[in-house]
Order: structure tokens, then sequence, then C-alpha cells
């Protein structure tokens, strides 16, 4: 079994899996990392929604040897204090419900946000192609909208 080192959340990891092994199961399974959730297996979700080299990427169907030297962040590397703008807007506007798709949402918002600062709505609805199951989309895009615009209030 190759061995593949990894920068996750900014510290450097080790992990013997074969080439093929999902992003998403080295997270979860070998590095205990289990905010990054399985949704669908076939990166249309973006449950499994992590940052590679700073660009949001689907960790269930990305193979550890695709990695290379791009660091990862995950939903926990964000900010372990929950001070992330992203996080602190998601809050105030009342987007989670369920919960599930959250950590992949965050981790979308946060790439768009990374390179458009204040997008518009249709910027938003291109970036955020994640699926939320309770059909939180309206204050998903308002959080985004708190969010570029400096945090929660």
């Amino acid at each position: 079994m190759p061995s593949y080192t990894l920068t996750v959340n900014g510290k450097q990891q080790t992990v013997d899996v074969a080439a093929d092994t999902p992003l998403l199961w080295v997270l979860r399974d070998n590095l205990g990392l289990t905010g990054t959730k399985y949704g669908c297996g076939i990166a249309q979700c973006g449950a499994c929604t992590v940052h590679l080299g700073g660009v949001a990427t689907r960790s269930c169907m990305t193979p550890i040897s695709a990695v290379g030297g791009k660091p990862v962040t995950t939903i926990e590397g964000l900010s372990s204090s929950g001070s992330h703008p992203v996080r602190r807007a998601w809050i105030a506007e009342d987007v989670p419900q369920c919960g599930y798709c959250q950590p992949g949402q965050v981790m979308a918002a946060a790439a768009l946000l990374a390179r458009t600062p204040r997008p518009t709505d249709a910027q938003i609805d291109a970036a955020m192609t994640n699926i939320c199951r309770c059909g939180t989309y309206q204050r998903i895009r308002a959080a985004i909208h708190r969010a570029g615009q400096g945090g929660a209030r």
C-alpha cells in the first residue's frame, strides 16, 4: 500500500491507502475528521465538499492520488472557534434545519467568497450547486450575502 503525505487543516498527515481511495474516506476513516459528510457518492449532492488548494472540491470522487501537494481544508479547519464569517452568517440567518448538508454548503460558500467577496444572486446560484433536502436555499443566499458584507451583524 502506498503512503501519501497530505497537509490537512494546516497539519501534515501521512496515510497508507490505495491510490484510488476517495479523499472523503481518508479524511473520515483514516484521519477521524467526520465533519465532512457522505451523501450520494457520485459528486452530485455536495455534502462532501472540502477545499483542495482553496477550491471547493467534492471529496467523494477525488482519489487520494489526485491530491498531490495541494492543502486540504475541511469544515473542522475552516475555523475551530466558529469565527469564520460564513459560519457566523449561517447562524444569524438561521440556515440549518436538519444540518446534514451544512458542512458542504459552508465550505462551498467560503470558497465562493474567497474568490468573489460580494457575489450577486446569479453568482451565488451558479456556485452553490450543493443540494439541501430541507430547501433552505433562500437563507443560504442571504447568509452568503451577509458574510460577504463583513459577517454576522
